[in-house]
């Protein structure tokens, strides 16, 4: 069998008394789109931390293509992130730089050189999420949410990554530009061949994007399996969770 994308072993995390992460399983194929659904406060964000290094886990083994992330430190873990993209929840764009300096932030480390290829690679890219030449000369502050959400993820793919993540993708968007985005990360993550894993609780987000589907609760993966199996997962939390029912396990453990 071929080495997966990602794998992830018994990764663990507690801050103080509070577990939040308690023996994480799951592995990413090359080329697969992975979400992971779960609700507020499951630990999908940390997760997420985990993986980019921005937190360390108390034990357990991520690894890169079989490389080991956890540890990595210096220039190992410059390498290691440079294949990575990012969207984070809120855009996260840069109100000081013009829109196609956000695009090409990473491209340039933040450095302010080579404008003229930076300004044509961001034009480049904006055109891939359906915007126009003209926005790479505003700011973000004079975009919409919609907008800001597309130069992000034009940001996301410029650097032509390996993987791709992406964060509550859809937070703050009404139903027609979420959809919008979903389908631009659908066909963004097809054209460049990337793997993809997203964390969200919108599951309009999830079935759009997701080749398959893993539920985070109680700090474990409790279920993961293809989109079209999701319906009929013979799971009573991820049945719960996927029809947005008040009463059930998920609910019944808050409660108790």
């Amino acid at each position: 069998m071929s080495v997966p994308r990602l794998s992830i072993r018994g990764l663990k995390k507690a801050f103080g008394p509070k577990v939040v992460l308690d023996g994480v399983d799951l592995d990413v194929a090359v080329g697969e789109s992975l979400v992971i659904i779960g609700g507020s406060g499951t630990g999908k964000s940390v997760l997420l931390k985990c993986i980019l290094g921005l937190i360390h886990p108390d034990s357990g083994s991520i690894k890169l293509d079989g490389q080991e992330l956890v540890g990595l430190k210096g220039k190992a873990l410059e390498q290691a992130r440079a294949r990575f993209g990012m969207l984070f929840q809120g855009g996260a764009l840069f109100d000081s730089l013009p829109v196609w300096r956000n695009v090409t932030f990473a491209l340039t480390q933040g450095k302010l050189g080579a404008g003229a290829a930076m300004h044509k690679i961001a034009v480049e890219n904006l055109a891939k999420v359906g915007l126009e030449p003209r926005v790479a000369d505003l700011r973000p502050s004079e975009l919409s949410g919609g907008m800001q959400k597309r130069v992000a993820l034009a940001r996301a793919i410029a650097a032509n990554p390996e993987i791709l993540f992406f964060d509550e993708p859809t937070t703050g968007l009404d139903p027609i530009r979420a959809d919008t985005i979903n389908a631009l990360i659908r066909q963004q993550v097809s054209a460049m061949g990337a793997t993809a894993l997203t964390i969200t609780h919108d599951m309009a987000s999830a079935r759009h994007i997701a080749d398959r589907i893993a539920m985070l609760h109680g700090g474990r993966i409790l279920w993961d399996g293809p989109v079209s199996q999701l319906d009929s997962s013979g799971n009573a939390f991820v049945d719960q969770f996927v029809h947005g029912r008040s009463e059930g396990p998920i609910t019944a453990g808050a409660n108790g």
